[in-house]
């Protein structure tokens, strides 16, 4: 466990042994974290998936940096189907810590497959279909589309739980309970699922009554269905009413077949033919427009290249212009007292760095760094106040800005280039971090700024 002031170590004292802020209640906030993110542990290794999910959301509320617990409630979301839920908590693990991730592995193991991803698309698409036939009304259309969703990811808790409720709509027990049972297996303390459950036991036969009814009835099965025949007097009528039944259902496909069906297959064929030569025409016509767009398209790329070249040189005449106007208007503000070096140095900030290096002449930069020697002090002191005091106050952008102005004009000041390290590193800019403390190592060597630049740098790139 680090402070989180100033990113030392703890030890088991109450206070910092860095900078001596007051842990106390740090401690316990992450004592607590790490107690959620334990029970969520052994919530998921006997599938109580939601009191999982539960515990994880705790835990990141009091430590939004805890990667293992985001991590495990991808995992658990994964596990429940909710792929998309997943890989937002793997992208923000990543976000936070990019390097030595496992959450790496999980975010590959399903873009690296196309076609798992696809499959994985197309079973949210489907979902909300089935979601927007429910409002519709619609609820066979419904069940269809659940079912072909759970044919292409089985462990979909959310897509079970609404067949089930759609099979207890229609008071279809028995399938709403093997949608349940599915649902406990795959998170076994879920609510919605509990309520369903009990709603459907309520509403089933017990046992006893079960038994009663087959005495009473010959119970077969027909296919899928269970067929129950009450005992009785045996009577032929129903019989033959079915066999004259069939006996009619097969003459109509027979009818069908040989007369109706040829017919039918002509007309469509003969309508795909007409479509076909339309669409044909419509893409000649389109191809000889292409051609013609595709030449236009060429010769204003060649007309924007030679105003592009114009504006480049036209850029680059008005940019020394403006440059040189900058430099004069400075000079003479410091020659004539007329303004301090605050405001001459808020003019000099307009001359790039980009134009000093490339464009301006030896004279332009050699008056450049006169100016620069004259009011550096003065300018640096004031940048590097109003930039420690950003920092203090963790505005750490504001600092960033000011440290780097205060480092600029005077080049001496190891305070203001530390500083601007830690800034970078509080604003969670590792990168620009370690580049900032390496040139104090390399600056001010042998002494306590660099001894703490080199640990921090330690600290960075061995997490």
């Amino acid at each position: 466990m680090v402070c989180y002031n100033c990113g030392c170590r703890l030890s088991e004292k109450n206070f910092c042994t860095g900078c001596g802020a007051d842990v106390t209640l740090y401690k316990r906030i992450m004592y607590a974290s790490n107690r959620f993110y334990n029970e969520a542990l052994e919530k998921a290794q006997v599938r109580d998936l939601s009191g999982a999910i539960h515990c994880l959301r705790e835990c990141l509320k009091l430590n939004k940096n805890h990667i293992e617990a985001r991590n495990l409630l991808g995992l658990v979301y994964f596990e429940r189907g909710e792929v998309v839920a997943a890989l937002s908590e793997w992208v923000i693990s990543k976000n936070i810590k990019s390097e030595k991730n496992i959450a790496d592995d999980y975010i590959n193991m399903i873009q690296n497959n196309p076609g798992r991803l696809e499959t994985f698309n197309q079973t949210v698409k489907k979902y909300n279909q089935a979601l927007a036939y429910c409002q519709q009304d619609s609820l066979d259309l419904a069940v269809i589309q659940l079912k072909k969703v759970l044919s292409m990811n089985p462990r979909f808790l959310q897509a079970h739980q609404l067949l089930a409720l759609l099979y207890i709509n229609s008071q279809e027990w028995e399938k709403a309970k093997k949608e349940l049972d599915r649902c406990l297996k795959i998170d076994t303390n879920n609510t919605i699922t509990l309520r369903y459950m009990k709603e459907v036991q309520e509403m089933m036969p017990s046992e006893e009554e079960r038994g009663k009814k087959k005495k009473e009835a010959i119970v077969y099965q027909s296919g899928n269905d269970t067929v129950i025949q009450p005992i009785g007097k045996k009577d032929n009528t129903g019989l033959r009413t079915l066999i004259n039944l069939m006996l009619g259902v097969v003459l109509g496909v027979g009818v069908s077949w040989f007369l109706v069906f040829p017919a039918k297959v002509q007309h469509e064929q003969t309508k795909a033919q007409v479509e076909k030569n339309a669409i044909s025409e419509q893409l000649d016509a389109k191809a000889v427009e292409v051609a013609e767009l595709t030449k236009q398209i060429e010769s204003l790329m060649q007309e924007k290249n030679s105003l592009n070249v114009s504006l480049n040189e036209a850029q680059g005449v008005n940019a020394a212009v403006i440059a040189s106007n900058d430099l004069i208007k400075a000079s003479l503000m410091y020659l004539n007292k007329t303004g301090d070096e605050m405001e001459i140095a808020d003019i000099m900030e307009e001359i790039t760095d980009e134009y000093l290096e490339k464009e301006a002449s030896e004279e332009f930069i050699s008056l450049y760094q006169v100016l620069l020697e004259e009011i550096g002090p003065k300018a640096a002191e004031t940048y590097y106040t109003t930039g420690y005091e950003a920092f203090r106050t963790e505005e750490y952008e504001t600092a960033i800005e000011n440290l780097t102005k205060a480092f600029k004009y005077e080049p001496e000041n190891g305070e203001a280039l530390f500083n601007l390290g830690n800034a970078y590193r509080k604003s969670g800019d590792d990168a620009s971090a370690v580049s900032v403390y390496k040139q104090v190592v390399e600056l001010f060597p042998d002494t306590e700024k660099a001894r703490k630049s080199q640990k921090y740098i330690e600290d960075i790139q061995g997490s």
